[in-house]
């Protein structure tokens, strides 16, 4: 099927019918799925991982995230059954952004390095690459369809349509943990010297017209 027959099918179904056909049109061998373990990631951790329990998750280590985070992390992988596998960025390149501060002065840069570099390697070889972006968080989300290809490969968004309230219903309905820094205020979290409190992602990297850390752009 080409992209838009794709999106044709997948656009009528639910979220957990979209995962389960996945497993069906493509090779799971092929199937890449990351986790920023942020405060909707259990969400699709739980969708995936009750249709697919052998679904590897890789978690991008940024060596910048919040403690909170790891520490949810670990939660979660206790609690869902998840399989994770760290991926960090190259040490020189990551010491490199410590010593230099590079969020202060170029916050691609420092995304670059520490986020989309990892990912690119992770993208190697792989056909989906399965995205727990939701629409309503930002104006580029919103205009997104299930499927995206980029760069020859497809970015696969099965919860993408679902409403904050319908989220919020599937954390209470599974009797899910949420992230603890979403009592204090944060609504969507990356790294820490660029995070703040906010709503939807106005919380990262504030002040700017950065939206996005480059992995989905």
């Amino acid at each position: 099927m080409n992209l838009e027959e794709l999106n044709k099918k997948y656009k009528t179904l639910s979220p957990k019918e979209r995962i389960a056909e996945l497993y069906k049109d493509f090779d799971q061998t092929k199937v890449l799925y990351t986790s920023s373990f942020g405060t909707t990631a259990a969400l699709l951790l739980k969708m995936v991982t009750d249709i697919n329990p052998n679904q590897l998750i890789y978690f991008l280590d940024t060596t910048y995230h919040f403690v909170e985070t790891l520490e949810y992390k670990k939660e979660l992988i206790s609690k869902l059954g998840v399989n994770v596998t760290d991926v960090f960025p190259e040490d020189w390149k990551n010491e490199f952004t410590k010593k230099d501060k590079t969020w202060t002065i170029d916050q691609d840069l420092c995304c670059s390095i520490n986020k989309v570099e990892p990912m690119d390697k992770l993208k190697e070889g792989q056909d989906v690459w399965i995205s727990g972006l939701l629409g309503y968080q930002n104006s580029h989300r919103k205009n997104l369809d299930v499927f995206e290809e980029k760069g020859g490969l497809l970015k696969f968004y099965p919860i993408l349509d679902m409403t904050e309230e319908e989220v919020n219903l599937f954390f209470s309905d599974n009797d899910i943990p949420k992230h603890s820094l979403e009592a204090q205020g944060f609504h969507s979290i990356g790294c820490a010297q660029c995070t703040v409190k906010g709503k939807g992602r106005s919380g990262r990297w504030s002040n700017t017209s950065k939206s996005e850390c480059g992995l989905h752009l």
